[in-house]
């Protein structure tokens, strides 16, 4: 799937750009529960989500009081 196919927001996610979205999409993660349970560090080994995707998505979890492990 191309990025241009990508929707620019998924879930109840923030935007954190069509490569991240597309690599979330690719492992069925939509909300920010989903996020959470991922971890970090996953997070960061999947391609097309870089430091600030997971900054943006840490910053929408600390709003919600919750924090993103490793």
């Amino acid at each position: 799937m191309s990025t241009r196919d990508v929707p620019a927001q998924i879930g109840d996610l923030p935007r954190i750009g069509r490569p991240a979205n597309s690599a979330l999409l690719e492992r069925g993660i939509t909300t920010l529960d989903q996020v959470l349970a991922t971890g970090q560090a996953a997070l960061l080994g999947m391609h097309g989500v870089g430091p600030k995707a997971v900054r943006i998505l840490r910053e929408a979890l600390a709003a919600r009081g919750q924090t993103l492990g490793d």
